[in-house]
């Protein structure tokens, strides 16, 4: 008997949608259970228009070289506007900016309306007040299932000790440290 994993002849067969026996609606609610941190993902438009996203599949790649990913959905609308910009932004959010992430994770003709930003790399926006921000080159892109997967190379960030925003279980909350000391 062999212990080797077996590979399936095809692959990308494998990852599609109705060949999966796993139920999306019950795997969404698993995957809640994961906390994230809160995001707002930014680019330039190639019409000069701030554009942005909120983002929970943020995560570090690489080190060295800096290297960050995030997703967004193929039918995002805004989905043209990060396949065409040379450079993202990766705002994280704080605490106490649950109002900010709701206003970016719903569809809106001008989602900056009220909301304070400077251009930083490729004019990609860089949201003020922000817990901290990756100003990233985009390196790479990758399709994965119904989301495209955008790889940044870290060119400039910035951050502070404030409380992040957390998400978990289809809402917002904060981290809570254990009382146990490390």
């Amino acid at each position: 008997m062999s212990d080797s994993h077996k590979h399936p002849e095809d692959p990308a067969n494998e990852l599609a949608s109705y060949n999966s026996a796993i139920d999306p609606r019950d795997f969404r609610n698993a995957l809640g259970m994961f906390a994230t941190g809160v995001t707002i993902v930014t680019a330039m438009s190639a019409e000069g228009r701030p554009y942005g996203v909120t983002c929970n599949s943020f995560a570090s790649v690489s080190l060295n070289p800096p290297l960050v990913l995030w997703s967004l959905g193929t039918f995002s609308q805004g989905l043209t506007i990060f396949q065409n910009a040379s450079h993202f932004a990766v705002n994280v959010l704080g605490a106490s900016q649950e109002a900010l992430a709701s206003q970016f994770a719903k569809s809106s003709a001008d989602k900056f309306v009220g909301v304070d930003w400077l251009p930083g790399l490729g004019s990609a926006p860089v949201l003020a007040d922000v817990v901290a921000n990756f100003q990233c080159r985009a390196a790479n892109r990758y399709y994965g299932g119904d989301h495209v997967i955008f790889l940044g190379a870290v060119e400039a960030y910035a951050y502070n000790r404030r409380e992040p925003l957390l998400f978990a279980r289809g809402g917002f909350g904060r981290f809570v440290a254990s009382s146990k000391a490390s």
